[in-house]
């Protein structure tokens, strides 16, 4: 690990005055991911802000018609809300999926955003139920956050405060994971919003997506054998050790049908 500068932030706007100025400064949540790459030299921030005693940055609020979680409000105290539990069961669920028990005691929901790991489970949560990501800057919708393999929409410095959830009407999530890793080989959240059907997919290739196609014939019959027959393309999608491209798109196929038959 390249030597850095810990700074320690008591709320967002503190995180955001220590970060200023600093080319090669981090945001640091639950360290889960960066860390790592830290350790492993893949990356070398010259100075890390420490987002962990940030009040501001943690709790749960839900108003009946959306659920805005704090970006630094982890894993597991997502999965055991009782707001959470009775709102949106779905994200409670997958919440309680993410990794093992550190992990999801230690890694925050702003976190896995904003390293938007290609097979993590949260942007298929944001993504599937058309959630709006808060900054120190600006509100961004779902829909124009995810860019690619790492990549968002965030600017330098910008730091993500909230993510407001809109209630749907039903949904599921259903990951085929990796035994090891417990990261989605496959995931797949399905939502009926009050703009229609959203289906979103994790672990598929270079980050999350839509299914359009799934979305329109769930508008109009929302059932499995609606999705059926809708195939997947595999070109674009990842192939590696633990399934080809071919098998990761029948799996989205047969996940996307298992979600829409348990939503709730």
């Amino acid at each position: 690990m390249h030597p850095f500068q810990l700074h320690k932030a008591s709320s967002a706007a503190h995180a955001a005055t220590l970060l200023a100025g600093k080319a090669d400064g981090k945001f640091l949540g639950g360290g889960q991911s960066l860390l790592a790459a830290m350790k492993l030299r893949l990356n070398a921030p010259s100075d890390l802000v420490d987002l962990a005693a940030a009040a501001d940055l943690k709790g749960i609020k839900a108003d009946g018609k959306t659920v805005t979680i704090g970006a630094m409000t982890t894993h597991a105290d997502v999965a055991a809300n009782a707001d959470v539990q009775k709102a949106i069961p779905a994200l409670a669920a997958l919440a309680a999926g993410i990794g093992d028990r550190q992990i999801r005691n230690v890694g925050t929901l702003g976190g896995s955003l904003a390293n938007n790991d290609p097979a993590a489970d949260y942007p298929a949560a944001v993504l599937g139920l058309g959630a709006t990501i808060h900054t120190n800057k600006r509100s961004i919708h779902a829909d124009q956050f995810f860019r690619g393999m790492f990549d968002t929409a965030l600017e330098s410095g910008e730091l993500i405060t909230a993510v407001s959830f809109p209630v749907p009407q039903k949904a599921a999530y259903i990951k085929f994971k990796n035994p090891a890793s417990r990261f989605a080989i496959i995931g797949v959240l399905a939502a009926q919003t009050a703009a229609g059907p959203r289906v979103a997919v994790t672990g598929g290739g270079s980050g999350v997506f839509r299914v359009a196609d799934m979305e329109k014939a769930l508008a109009g019959n929302w059932s499995a054998s609606s999705i059926a027959n809708i195939k997947v393309p595999a070109s674009g999608l990842s192939s590696d050790l633990h399934g080809s491209a071919e098998y990761r798109a029948h799996l989205v196929g047969v996940l996307a049908q298992r979600a829409v038959t348990a939503a709730k």
